[in-house]
């Protein structure tokens, strides 16, 4: 039997040689446009972040794309322009990060959850159906791993109750729903480029939108409420005086991680072939391994963008658990990624709701089971079937 290192064989891999998680590919345009950006003497925002905005927006066919220094910053303006206050309930998933759910909290909204279906792991439009109130103001789906959720069927809903839609799309820069690019729609949708993501700018987010009042008061609100930001100020003469308008926050990207962003989104096509193709190489190599579920790929109208390959172990058919499964990948020196632990457990939201176990219970079941994959267009094949190799022998190894 191919023992595994936890066990004592030997690793896979050579310690020198450690698959990072999320470890992103940097190229010499990027550094080369960095380096330009800091001679430049302009690094805060400024004349890149306008370049990158246009640019994201054409590439999504959005009206607007307003850049932030992180998706968390994008969606908390986003309910704040959907006019999203206190008192209000928003309905979101339980299978997310906490971001998503924390930003309810900052306007002082009630998270409601429904819980998710179990063929695509995003939120079930049945689910929000029965959580809708008197006081839900809005939605927030998540494209989880990459994955669309069932717009047609959460727009319809929103628009029978008159609820907004704001999309969680940190992990599905390239996705597609029904032949368009997630982004292109009347919601905010907020995309995330942290370095883990299919494209970064180090920190940083994006909202795209339609509505031009919304959008404008988004820009002001992510610079201090100001009504003129200082590259306006510096590029254009301006007439009128300039000053705060609205409490508004630190938000804004600066040019420094628009300048990566600019070449990485040059290369994004390039980065989601290269997913897609390690995503099938998984799914060939791991197929036959009963113990673990694999990622669900969605079907025709879904275009998957691959941003984690996150499986499901089957503990009842091992003698180890996720836990122990990842501690013993990390020791064939593979990196691996927990995606998520429902947000309803977490120890505030536990303390504060009264969640309990059994809540949300397909929300749970992915919960104590998933772990991610290593998966960038950085990793060669070899690493990739590596890593295939790597979990096979320790499922090989402690199968029941």
């Amino acid at each position: 039997m191919d023992k595994p290192a936890i066990a004592g064989g030997e690793p896979i891999r050579e310690k020198s040689k450690f698959i990072v998680f999320g470890a992103p590919l940097i190229g010499n345009r990027e550094i080369d446009e960095v380096v330009e950006t800091l001679r430049s003497g302009w690094i805060g925002t400024g004349p890149r972040v306008q370049r990158f905005e246009k640019e994201f927006k054409n590439f999504v066919g959005a009206k607007h794309a307003i850049a932030t220094n992180s998706c968390t910053a994008a969606l908390h303006l986003s309910l704040i322009t959907n006019g999203v206050k206190e008192g209000d309930e928003v309905i979101v998933t339980p299978m997310t990060f906490g971001a998503t759910v924390n930003v309810i909290e900052h306007v002082k909204a009630k998270p409601v959850f429904a819980d998710i279906e179990l063929d695509s792991f995003n939120i079930n439009p049945e689910e929000i159906r029965r959580k809708i109130s008197q006081k839900t103001k809005a939605i927030i789906p998540v494209h989880l791993f990459g994955l669309p959720c069932k717009m047609d069927e959460i727009n319809e809903i929103a628009k029978e109750n008159n609820l907004r839609v704001i999309e969680d799309a940190a992990h599905a820069v390239g996705s597609e729903y029904k032949g368009k690019k997630i982004g292109n729609s009347n919601n905010c949708t907020c995309f995330s480029f942290y370095p883990t993501k299919n494209i970064t700018t180090i920190e940083g987010g994006m909202i795209t939108m339609s509505d031009d009042d919304m959008a404008d008061k988004a820009r002001v609100l992510r610079l201090h409420g100001l009504s003129l930001d200082a590259w306006e100020r510096y590029s254009k003469y301006v007439e009128k005086a300039y000053g705060v308008v609205y409490p508004g926050f630190k938000y804004n990207m600066p040019d420094v991680s628009a300048a990566v962003g600019l070449h990485q989104l040059k290369k994004l096509g390039k980065f989601l072939e290269i997913r897609r193709r390690y995503a099938k190489i998984y799914e060939e190599e791991l197929k036959d391994l009963n113990e673990l579920i694999l990622p669900p790929k969605g079907g025709p109208d879904l275009k998957h963008s691959w941003h984690l390959y996150a499986v499901l172990i089957k503990p009842e058919f091992l003698k180890i658990n996720r836990d122990k499964m990842i501690k013993a990948l990390l020791k064939e020196n593979i990196g691996t990624g927990i995606h998520y632990r429902a947000v309803h457990l977490h120890p505030y939201y536990n303390a504060k709701y009264g969640y309990k176990n059994g809540d949300y219970p397909n929300a749970e079941f992915v919960s104590e089971r998933t772990f991610s994959l290593p998966l960038t267009p950085k990793m060669s094949e070899k690493d990739v079937y590596d890593v295939a190799r790597g979990v096979k022998r320790i499922i090989t190894y402690f199968r029941k």
